[in-house]
């Protein structure tokens, strides 16, 4: 599909190209803010006619890449990732570190990745001790024979190229055994090294034997730090998803041979698509450019395409590769881990911000749709968590110069109040902060509060600051119908919408745009035509994410910590004669209650200040139902 301007908007694949464009061009198409944005958009199409659905998938993900077209989901080429670039393409190949995918991968470079910055550090470090690899900046073959080896060469790092007895050929079969490694594939380049290592003791060459034994020494304590994670020796990608009011996260995990070799974190825009979508937008625009695929990928959820998608892994692969969506056993076990880290990615890449300049751009919008003067250097953000009014706690966290000062956390037990109310569980909680402003607790004055909720939560808080007289700012975090950060409350009743929500006006009561006298308030949308946010108040929304999800986080895990407290004591204080000393004694004795459960009475009798007859009393409560044995 092509604008008015003749750019590509939209590459796209149907088995009916005329019920396709039916649905598109009539009086009243159906569909998101984005599919109905793109068509009002279309001026020209064009087509190409193939031979099966698995050439549609690889024309489409090779135009995709070509053309970039905005309404397509598109894998985000994130400079925080790097890869490890291996340039085999060239006569005498180095290893690098590059921030993207290459033109040079259709030559032959190798890219593997992408780490985290430390991940990287370790894997080249990995590398140095395990392969004899050049690290200088010479080129070869044009500085061959122009100076002595380095120090690298004489302890057995490097085998020499430079000074021209080693040929380009053996030199390429190091950097082959070092993209092996890369890929997991250990057990051939362990037979390997320890036959040359047999051959050289053999022939009494004991120094070159020795350096192979340091090398395959190496590459075994590197094995053992790595999880296994599979008693089954198979090659597997397992992938994970996160999404946000920003972006996905994909997580993958790449295991081989049943361990866990690395894993690599890729984003999304969040332009309204589904999970299924991006997931496979990810499997279609990834794949074709990694070194190795493996015979299988577990996924968290179907995708529509996913017998079409198969086809296309097993073209890139030679051989078949299954898509799975595991729902029990080891890879439903994986499929949670991807999960969970690919959410902490996701964390992490939203705490992290999109650098300097986005965060004070989104500072600055903050404090002007606020009608703050000044700079915002410090923002402290308030969230209350329970279960039904049960473990009431609360959370405070603190942003400077938009980033996070976690040694400045804070989190309170609420166990004045009664019942859930989380209006009055804030003010509590401020009350108890704003009356320590002249002490160094905390530090600075903030120049911003922020609470988790709209008007009514908004409203409670400014009301304790005009009864303390304290002049300080004050504004809510509210969400859609998807748990997603949607818009900002100002103390005035007014929001600033910042995503477009399809829930019913009523879901948001709460944030009336008229008050009782009547008096309207502006309501200030920043959303672009297609639901999303407009790219200059990107990294408003962005920072505003990070500081609702951590403030949430750090609550709920302080809610968490004081119900598994109350939940350990009331199960081990409901035993009659067990208190707090005792319930204390047992647990520093076995470590967690499920140990203290699983005991004999001869280890409960031995524990201090437990006893026989305590034991057995203990021992029958976890066992209630076990027959009593006479001798």
């Amino acid at each position: 599909m092509k604008d008015t301007a003749g750019s590509v908007i939209y590459v796209g694949k149907a088995l009916n190209l005329q019920q396709r464009l039916r649905s598109y061009f009539t009086a009243n198409p159906q569909g998101n803010a984005k599919l109905l944005a793109m068509i009002s958009h279309i001026a020209d199409f064009s087509y190409l006619i193939c031979q099966n659905e698995v050439e549609a998938l690889i024309l489409e993900c090779n135009l995709i890449k070509e053309y970039q077209p905005h309404y397509n989901i598109l894998l985000r080429d994130d400079k925080a990732y790097p890869y490890i670039r291996i340039t085999m393409n060239e006569l005498y190949p180095r290893v690098l570190k590059a921030y993207r995918i290459g033109p040079d991968q259709k030559e032959g470079a190798r890219y593997y990745g992408p780490y985290l910055n430390g991940d990287l550090y370790r894997a080249i470090v990995a590398l140095r001790e395990t392969f004899p690899m050049k690290t200088c900046r010479r080129q070869f073959p044009r500085d061959i024979g122009k100076e002595r080896p380095c120090l690298n060469y004489h302890i057995g790092r490097c085998i020499g190229p430079c000074r021209g007895d080693v040929s380009a050929e053996d030199y390429r079969k190091v950097m082959a055994d070092i993209c092996l490694f890369l890929e997991g594939k250990y057990d051939g380049i362990l037979n390997q090294m320890r036959e040359k290592m047999q051959t050289a003791a053999a022939a009494l060459r004991f120094e070159e034997a020795g350096v192979l034994r340091d090398r395959l020494a190496a590459l075994e304590r590197l094995m053992a730090r790595q999880q296994v994670v599979s008693s089954r020796k198979q090659d597997k990608d397992i992938i994970g998803i996160a999404s946000n009011e920003v972006e996905h996260a994909i997580l993958k995990l790449e295991v081989r041979s049943g361990r866990l070799i690395g894993s690599g974190a890729f984003f999304f825009p969040e332009d309204g698509s589904s999970p299924a979508d991006v997931l496979e937008a990810f499997c279609s625009q990834h794949y074709p450019d990694v070194a190795y695929v493996p015979p299988q990928v577990l996924l968290p959820l179907a995708i529509e395409n996913q017998v079409d998608v198969a086809e296309f892994l097993t073209t890139l692969r030679g051989t078949k590769v299954t898509l799975r969506v595991p729902q029990r056993g080891e890879d439903y076990q994986l499929l949670k881990m991807a999960d969970t880290n690919a959410k902490e990615s996701l964390r992490r890449q939203t705490l992290a911000g999109r650098g300097a300049r986005d965060l004070d751009e989104a500072l600055r919008t903050l404090a002007s749709e606020l009608g703050i003067t000044g700079r915002l250097a410090r923002i402290e953000a308030y969230d209350i968590s329970h279960l039904q009014g049960e473990d009431q706690a609360a959370g405070l966290v603190v942003f400077e110069s938009g980033k996070p000062r976690r040694n400045l956390y804070r989190r309170f037990k609420v166990d004045e109040l009664e019942g859930a109310d989380d209006p009055a569980a804030l003010v509590h909680v401020i009350r108890r902060r704003l009356a320590r402003l002249g002490d160094n607790w905390l530090g600075a004055r903030p120049d911003l509060l922020l609470v988790d909720g709209g008007k009514v939560q908004v409203n409670a808080v400014s009301n304790l600051l005009t009864e303390m007289d304290i002049d300080i700012p004050v504004a809510g975090l509210v969400k859609d119908e998807k748990h997603r950060t949607r818009g900002l409350v100002r103390q005035d009743g007014s929001i600033i919408e910042l995503r477009r929500t399809n829930a019913p006006r009523s879901r948001f009561a709460g944030l009336a745009l008229r008050d009782e006298a009547s008096a309207e308030y502006e309501t200030r949308k920043l959303l672009s035509e297609t639901g999303g946010v407009e790219p200059e108040n990107l990294s408003l929304l962005r920072l505003l994410t990070a500081i609702q999800d951590e403030a949430h986080r750090f609550a709920g895990q302080y809610r968490a910590k004081r119900s598994f407290k109350r939940q350990t004591r009331y199960q081990l204080e409901n035993i009659p004669g067990v208190g707090a000393v005792r319930r204390r004694a047992l647990l520093s004795h076995f470590g967690s209650i499920k140990a203290v459960s699983e005991a004999s009475e001869a280890d409960l009798a031995a524990v201090p200040q437990i006893g026989p007859a305590l034991a057995t009393v203990i021992f029958k409560h976890f066992h209630p139902d076990e027959k009593e044995r006479t001798d």
